[in-house]
């Protein structure tokens, strides 16, 4: 390899003669020799003009790692052996490369705003495969059409905080592996294409307005063998830079959150005031519900055309049907009326609060005739009934979420205690990333706070519009404004309903703004850093372990669990999954409120996206490699452990081999059903998680050719392996049953978890 290569501004053509490159250049008077950076273990060539990139790992083939982004005027460039630094375009950018052992660092400053393409990775570069982090981890095999295309076809374009669950990705080259770490995170995107047959990504950063001068920072890690090498090293430098809380640390200050250790997650449906069962004599309920009662007069009023002919047409004894749509009713119209009390232009949170139990103690005055005598054993779902249940399962670990809102813990907030008492963790699903206007939606509460909020905390974009909220409702907010509003409204909730955990949606999900407001503007960076402070605030100051969506690591500090990392949404926007209610794959709907279909109905997936998510053999624990002992992951909440008919084994036993808790939909209905898979999975995962939540996964290979047969590591020296053949399998002398996971602990014990055919 020559020592200097001739680095052209115009055009270049490449031959390859016996191995050795040759660069041929035409070039100008500015032209500028190629920078080499060295050490033993790898050989790094750097076009300055262009940023293309090849690489030579000791005793290994060279690599074009980028094939350089178009001709830029190079100037001051000085290097030694291990860095440079040079200009481009008259000091529009400064950039540096540095080479230290395993790593090469890049830091390019900009002048001015504005959008800089720094990678252009041909096809070529990632050899066997591209580790991608998206949700728990990805292995893309070269010659994997499906997968191909669905990037290409799918993806397109991603933006490294949102849809990455780790800023990285990865080339596996067989006995050495490439990886690009993003060392700041924000403001990037890769963008995919079609290169021969392989795909070319480019990656390119943004240098806002806010922070024209914040540096953009990369390191290409030369790793070994290991698909998990780029996710270690990710992990090492959180833990160099101060950034990596684990679980113990995290404990230590919110010592409530040790119950998520073990613990099995579940939501429960079912937050009216009332269950069919409650109402003790009909014809004394319908009686007071027809009278001029002025409570029984504000319900009707709240009523829906079916609900109004069913009161009408009811008779003495109604049939199964009526008493579901006018218990239905009846709980609705309540909610509308405790609403009505606080979504104003500007809510009291302590009139939230209280509002409930108000109206809970006016039901037993006015309908105490025709209900149980008892209001504190009303309900459905969210019941001390269903706490009981639990209890006498011998579940003794749970994460139970509220999943309609805070709003069942103000109706039932001896159901709460009921649960805290069996000693489990309660929460209520919450959310302040979207504002909307007052009128729109009552039923999504949690969205209401006011005019003034909702105008005022938007995020303004950068060219003045605000920024558009979720499903293209309201506006989403800035956390820094919203923070006042959320403590003053989660103070007031637990106060009433004595919740010992809470749900965040969205906060720690990776999806943040520049927000361009005159008299407050807030990064990227400064987003990611008030949701944290939020989720903090919960799990210390109220002694609430907080959670929350995905767990993107952007936004994983202050969290101790995320719900979509394991099973991340999947089909938003198909058609036939979302709109469809003919096609077998349509997931449902939130409908009805106390069993949403959506939630609970069991359907097949789609044969692309059952290849994509839970493909065995493309799937790869690269979250867990960084956060097994820091965050605790499971499935989205539209996709439970029963939501899909045709992926379950699968589904199930990723979920054990990486150790993370199992996620369920309970409704008073079907409780009893799923009790049974409760207690299966929870009599090989709590004693397990009991012993590992706070070991660090460390080891991941296959072990055979199929990929079918894998194995875990832990960091206390206890393996897993599973085996997702329909077949028996082999290793090393030991025998693994068809669809099953073994876990080796490292006292010696041996524990085997068959999974069954739940179609």
């Amino acid at each position: 390899m020559f020592r200097l290569i001739l680095s052209a501004m115009k055009k270049f053509l490449l031959f390859s003669l016996s191995g050795t490159l040759l660069l041929l250049a035409v070039f100008s008077s500015q032209a500028q020799a190629a920078i080499v950076l060295e050490n033993p273990l790898w050989h790094i060539v750097l076009d300055p003009g262009t940023l293309a990139i090849r690489v030579t790992p000791a005793g290994a083939a060279a690599v074009q790692v980028s094939d350089g982004v178009g001709s830029h005027r190079v100037a001051a460039l000085q290097s030694t052996a291990d860095q440079a630094g040079w200009q481009w375009d008259d000091g529009a950018y400064r950039i540096e490369a540095k080479l230290s052992e395993r790593d090469l660092m890049l830091t390019v400053r900009a002048n001015a705003a504005g959008a800089l393409t720094l990678i252009r990775q041909p096809g070529s570069a990632i050899g066997r495969g591209l580790i991608l982090p998206l949700a728990e981890g990805h292995y893309v095999a070269r010659d994997n059409k499906v997968w191909n295309d669905f990037i290409l076809q799918k993806m397109g374009r991603l933006n490294t905080t949102q849809d990455l669950s780790l800023p990285l990705w990865g080339m596996d080259h067989g006995k050495f592996s490439l990886h690009w770490l993003l060392t700041n995170p924000y403001n990037n995107q890769l963008d995919f294409s079609a290169d021969g047959s392989g795909l070319a990504l480019q990656a390119s950063h943004t240098f806002t307005q806010l922070a024209p001068d914040t540096p953009m920072t990369l390191t290409l890690h030369l790793g070994d063998g290991d698909l998990l090498a780029g996710a270690k090293h990710y992990r090492a430098w959180l833990l160099a830079e101060g950034r990596f809380e684990s679980l113990a640390e995290k404990t230590a200050k919110s010592p409530g959150a040790a119950k998520l250790i073990g613990a099995s997650h579940a939501y429960l449906w079912g937050s009216g005031l009332i269950a069919a069962k409650d109402v003790r004599s009909w014809p004394a309920f319908l009686r007071i519900l027809r009278s001029k009662n002025p409570l029984a007069i504000d319900l009707r009023r709240h009523f829906a055309p079916e609900s109004r002919k069913a009161l009408a047409e009811a008779g003495t004894n109604p049939a199964r049907y009526q008493e579901k749509i006018l218990v239905g009713a009846f709980n609705a119209g309540l909610n509308s009326l405790a609403r009505e009390a606080w979504q104003t232009d500007a809510p009291d949170v302590n009139r939230l609060a209280s509002r409930y139990g108000e109206l809970r103690s006016e039901v037993a005055r006015a309908f105490g005739a025709a209900l149980n005598a008892d209001a504190k054993d009303w309900g459905g779902g969210v019941s001390g009934a269903t706490m009981e249940q639990l209890r006498k399962a011998g579940l003794a670990r749970l994460w139970l979420g509220l999943g309609e809102g805070w709003e069942g813990g103000l109706w039932h907030p001896e159901a709460i205690a009921a649960g805290v008492k069996a000693g489990y963790l309660l929460a209520p699903y919450d959310s302040y990333e979207t504002a909307l206007p007052r009128g729109h939606n009552p039923d999504w509460a949690t969205a209401h706070f006011g005019e003034k909020t909702y105008r005022d905390c938007a995020i303004v974009l950068d060219d003045g519009r605000f920024k558009t909220g979720f499903n293209g409702f309201g506006h989403y907010t800035n956390p820094f404004c919203m923070r006042p509003l959320m403590e003053a409204r989660v103070r007031a909730v637990q106060e009433k309903a004595g919740f010992n955990s809470w749900f965040l949606d969205v906060t720690a999900a990776g999806m943040l703004f520049d927000d361009y407001r005159r008299r407050a503007a807030m990064t990227m960076a400064q987003n990611a850093y008030a949701n944290a402070a939020s989720t903090r605030w919960i799990s210390e100051d109220r002694q609430l372990p907080a959670g929350s969506e995905d767990g993107n690591a952007v936004t994983a500090q202050g969290i101790f669990f995320a719900h979509g990392m394991q099973t991340p949404v999947i089909g938003w926007g198909d058609k036939e999954m979302q709109k469809d209610k003919k096609s077998p794959y349509y997931l449902g709907n939130y409908y009805p409120p106390e069993e949403p279909s959506n939630m609970f109905k069991a359907v097949p997936l789609k044969a692309l996206y059952r290849s994509i998510h839970f493909d065995p053999a493309a799937r790869l624990p690269l979250y867990q490699a960084v956060f097994h002992d820091s965050v605790i992951t499971t499935h989205h909440w539209l996709f439970d452990n029963l939501k899909l008919t045709n992926v379950r084994r699968e589904n199930e036993l990723a979920q054990l081999l990486y150790n993370v808790p199992p996620l369920f939909h309970l409704s008073e209905g079907t409780l009893a059903s799923r009790l049974p898979l409760m207690q299966r999975q929870d009599a090989f995962f709590r004693p397990l998680h009991e012993k590992l939540a706070n070991q660090a996964l460390t080891g991941f290979r296959w072990l055979s050719a199929d990929r079918l047969l894998q194995q875990t590591g832990f960091a206390d020296g206890t393996m897993q392996v599973a085996n997702f053949s329909a077949e028996e399998r082999s290793f090393n002398g030991r025998r693994f049953p068809p669809y099953s996971v073994t876990a080796l602990t490292a006292d010696g014990k041996t524990t085997v978890f068959v999974s069954e055919d739940g179609r």
